[in-house]
C-alpha cells in the first residue's frame, strides 16, 4: 500500500542520551496530529536502536536502521546483518544511501545482494539512488536512475514490492543547500514510477512509495511534497531539531 512517509536519516549523530530526547520530543509533538495513511520514521545509529526503540514503543514513530550487510554472519568486523536488526525489533532498513555508495564504496551488485537479505530476513527496505552533479549537468539522470533500479532491484518478483520504499535522492542536493525544484522532484518521480510501470505493472508503479531526499526542510517541503508522485521525504539535518522535524511531518 502507498503510504505518506516522513522518515528522519540522522546518520553519525546523537549519543544514547541525545537519541530518547529526540525521539521523546517527536513523539510528544506529533501525538495529536492526525496522520492517517501517514508514516514517521527515524534512524539513530546502530548502538542506539534499541534504546530508541523502547523510547518510540506505544506511539506513532517508527524506528529503523541505517544500513546493514549482505551475509547471514561471519568474519565481518563492525558490521550487522539482517537477522541482528530483526532480533532486537527492527522492521525496517535503509539501504544504498548516497553516502554508503560514494564514502564506502557500495555497488549496485552489493546492494542487490543485501536486498536479497533483507528481504529474505522480512525487513522492509527503504532504497535510496540518485545521481551526481555531473550525472544531471550532463542530462544522463534518468539513464542512471533507470540502471540504478535495474541493476539492484529488478530481478525481483512483483510481490516483493510491497516491502519497498523508494527514496530518490539527487545527490548534488543533499547537504549542499541545493534543492532540486518541486518540478525537477516531480518530473524524475513520475520517470521513476513510469519506469516500474513498463518493467512489472501499473499495481506496482501506483503502489510503490517514492519519497525525495535532498535537503527537505520545513520551508520547503509543503511544496515539493504537494506534487502527485512525491509520497515524502527521506530527511537529513532538518530531522536533527524537534521543531524543525515536525514541521516537515505536518507538510505531507
Amino acid at each position: 500500500m502507498r503510504h505518506k512517509i516522513v522518515a528522519g536519516n540522522w546518520k553519525m549523530h546523537n549519543d544514547s542520551k541525545e537519541t530518547k530526547t529526540l525521539i521523546k520530543g517527536v513523539r510528544k509533538s506529533i501525538k495529536k496530529l492526525s496522520l492517517k495513511n501517514t508514516r514517521v520514521i527515524v534512524a539513530p545509529t546502530f548502538v542506539n536502536l534499541t534504546a530508541g526503540l523502547k523510547k518510540a514503543k506505544k506511539s506513532k514513530v517508527e524506528v529503523i536502521a541505517q544500513n546493514m550487510h549482505q551475509a547471514k554472519s561471519g568474519a565481518f568486523t563492525g558490521e550487522v546483518s539482517a537477522s541482528m536488526l530483526k532480533s532486537i525489533g527492527i522492521q525496517t532498513v535503509i539501504l544504498g544511501h548516497s553516502e554508503r555508495r560514494t564514502l564506502f564504496g557500495e555497488t549496485d551488485v552489493i546492494l542487490a545482494e543485501k536486498v536479497n537479505a533483507a528481504l529474505e530476513s522480512g525487513l522492509e527496505i527503504i532504497f535510496c539512488f540518485g545521481e551526481l552533479l555531473e550525472d544531471r549537468k550532463s542530462e544522463n539522470h534518468f539513464t542512471v536512475v533507470e540502471n540504478q533500479l535495474k541493476n539492484a532491484l529488478f530481478h525481483l518478483e512483483p510481490i516483493a514490492w510491497v516491502n519497498i520504499v523508494l527514496a530518490y535522492e539527487p545527490v548534488w542536493a543533499i547537504g549542499t543547500g541545493e534543492t532540486a525544484t518541486p518540478e525537477q522532484a516531480q518530473e524524475m518521480h513520475a520517470f521513476i514510477r513510469d519506469v516500474l510501470a513498463k518493467k512489472y505493472n501499473t499495481v506496482v508503479a501506483e503502489n510503490t512509495s517514492i519519497l525525495y531526499g535532498g535537503s527537505v526542510k520545513p520551508n520547503n517541503a509543503q511544496e515539493i511534497f504537494s506534487k502527485k508522485d512525491v509520497d515524502g521525504g527521506l530527511i537529513g539535518g532538518a530531522s536533527l531539531k524537534v521543531e524543525d522535524f515536525t514541521e516537515i511531518i505536518k507538510a505531507i
